[in-house]
């Protein structure tokens, strides 16, 4: 076969187009590769930014220390639980200034607590002072946020629900409703208590349509609340030298000590775990 002949025109139209179509290309892969280098960018912006405040960011840190005891007995819990999630609750108890939101670890610096629960409201009618600053910082920061509601065993269940719905304004991406039950009742019967409880669940369940998880001591549960509320969440708190909550039964959340010692926190606070992976607990939150 004869080969082809071009004209010196019809060559330098080839070629012209040959390097339009080279620059061309080059152009889309450089733009893939900038897209996936901003898209890197905001995958990792949390990891980041923990990173460089745990490390650049000054912060000073008072000195806190646990006994041998507690810290032997964290330090085994911590030991026993690394697949599973951590986080910490607060109040008004804890400072604002105390709180360093953006570099927040436990375990020395190797564990980041990734969810925090707050209480947002107290019986009848009063609200913790700190709850909507820590809220706004919580979600500022990345943080899964919870918020919990005092429960006031001698109080009306249906006014304490409403106290807790006007304060709390509950988003995509956070925790179900909490409620907190310590106390047993001065002027009602267990009975009219675990009747009362189930009044406040259903009235906020009604408005999240999710059932609330239920904090409480594992003894108060043990001998007050098991068997009424085997299918809501349940948070327990047990600081005994034990490697779950409770010897039988499921639990979601663990506050495992109220003596918690965290990089990035100027005073002790409760520190907790979910049983559980983050995106175990991401799937738990609300839509």
């Amino acid at each position: 076969m004869t080969p082809k002949k071009y004209t010196k025109k019809t060559a330098k139209k080839v070629h012209k187009n040959r390097r339009k179509n080279y620059f061309f290309r080059r152009k889309v892969i450089l733009a893939v590769l900038i897209l996936a280098l901003i898209g890197t960018g905001f995958y990792l912006k949390q990891s980041v930014s923990y990173y460089y405040a745990l490390y650049f960011n000054k912060f000073r840190h008072k000195k806190l220390h646990n006994n041998e005891v507690e810290a032997a007995r964290i330090q085994k819990i911590l030991t026993a639980n690394l697949d599973k999630t951590y986080g910490f609750d607060v109040s008004h108890y804890q400072n604002r200034e105390d709180i360093k939101w953006d570099s927040l670890s436990i375990g020395n610096k190797t564990i980041p607590l990734e969810f925090v629960v707050m209480r947002a409201t107290m019986g009848n009618r009063n609200a913790d002072k700190h709850f909507d600053e820590f809220w706004m910082k919580a979600q500022k920061h990345n943080l899964i946020r919870g918020a919990y509601h005092f429960y006031r065993a001698d109080e009306d269940p249906v006014i304490q629900a409403n106290n807790f719905l006007a304060n709390v304004k509950l988003e995509s991406g956070d925790l179900p409703p909490i409620l907190d039950i310590e106390k047993i009742p001065k002027r009602k019967t267990n009975k009219k208590l675990i009747e009362d409880l189930k009044v406040w669940c259903k009235i906020v369940e009604e408005t999240y349509g999710e059932k609330p998880i239920i904090y409480t001591y594992y003894h108060y549960y043990k001998d007050f609340l098991k068997g009424e509320f085997d299918d809501y969440p349940l948070w327990l708190a047990n600081y005994n030298d034990v490697p779950s909550p409770t010897p039988n039964d499921h639990w979601d959340f663990w506050q495992f000590t109220e003596s918690g010692i965290v990089h990035g926190i100027n005073t002790k606070v409760d520190l907790d775990i979910y049983n559980g992976s983050t995106w175990s607990l991401k799937r738990l939150t609300l839509d």
